[in-house]
């Protein structure tokens, strides 16, 4: 069984653009119930299906296997709610810690969002100077919800 911890946080300032460089996500979701998602991405050549269950706190089942680039494509495009989510990710090391920074485009351009999954849900980490306002608990900015209402229409 996979346990996701994460805690996902808005930026303030740009300083952490020179300390990584970005690689393409497009990534959709498949209509789910009982807040469990199934998601289908594609990084560069590889594509990606995750099955993450409800949400407790910070904390979540999480199941992703990699699948064939056309596969993942083919369910973009024929099985996933529109729109799709576009982003790029910065990966940044950071007090021992690999932050994720979501830098989203298409409805969701002018999101910028860091995350940082943890080994246990009280675990003391060492914010960057860039982090601003903790969002782990706000489900407007979980991808699944951007898919049904883009950032831009807030």
């Amino acid at each position: 069984m996979a346990q996701e911890i994460e805690r996902k946080y808005l930026l303030k300032g740009d300083s952490w653009r020179e300390l990584s460089i970005g690689s393409v996500y497009c990534q959709g979701y498949i209509d789910t119930k009982n807040q469990v998602t199934v998601r289908v991405r594609i990084v560069g050549q590889q594509g990606y299906l995750t099955i993450k269950g409800p949400s407790v706190e910070c904390s979540r089942l999480e199941f992703e296997y990699p699948i064939p680039v056309q596969d993942a494509q083919e369910i973009l495009n024929t099985l996933c709610e529109q729109p799709l989510i576009e982003k790029i990710r910065y990966k940044v090391q950071w007090g021992g810690l690999t932050w994720e920074i979501d830098e989203f485009d298409g409805l969701n351009k002018g999101l910028i969002l860091a995350e940082v999954e943890l080994n246990d849900a009280n675990q003391e980490i060492e914010l960057p100077p860039w982090i601003g306002e903790e969002v782990s608990h706000d489900h407007r900015y979980f991808n699944s919800y951007l898919v049904k209402h883009p950032f831009s229409q807030w």
